[in-house]
């Protein structure tokens, strides 16, 4: 039921999401320019980020509505054909999604680059959980 409002609410406000939220972005940038009070520069600076953040946002979550969406479609069809729902869990969501960035990142070749970010910052993480080592004090 929430991914159909959800799909709704975006079906219905799509065109702010594509038209108006980045032309209103751009306004603000040259009203930044023009702008002298610094409490309305930093509040129009204020207003681009929060622009930015839901642009950003977006595509990720349409990744999570497509991934249900197809596996909606899917289990209609077993239903048809007698076989009981299969409800997604929220981690194996995440596990697709994750799939389908590797899968991207693969073809447009920029994989490696990827994961050799990811193997440096879990190497990183790692890197704090290793005792010191200690001084042998002895003769």
């Amino acid at each position: 039921m929430e991914l159909l409002i959800k799909k709704g609410f975006r079906k219905r406000y799509n065109f702010l999401f594509d038209h108006d939220l980045p032309a209103e972005k751009e306004k603000l940038q040259k009203s930044i320019k023009k702008l002298k009070d610094p409490n309305a520069i930093e509040e129009a600076k204020n207003q681009i980020t929060w622009i930015d953040k839901q642009l950003r946002s977006n595509p990720q979550k349409n990744v999570e509505s497509e991934i249900l969406r197809g596996h909606i479609k899917k289990e209609r069809e077993a239903a048809k054909a007698g076989k009981r729902p299969y409800y997604l869990k929220k981690s194996e969501i995440r596990e697709r999604k994750l799939m389908d960035k590797y899968n991207e990142l693969k073809e447009a070749g920029k994989l490696d680059s990827f994961m050799e970010k990811r193997r440096k910052k879990n190497a990183s993480k790692d890197h704090r959980f290793m005792p010191y080592r200690r001084d042998g004090g002895g003769a």
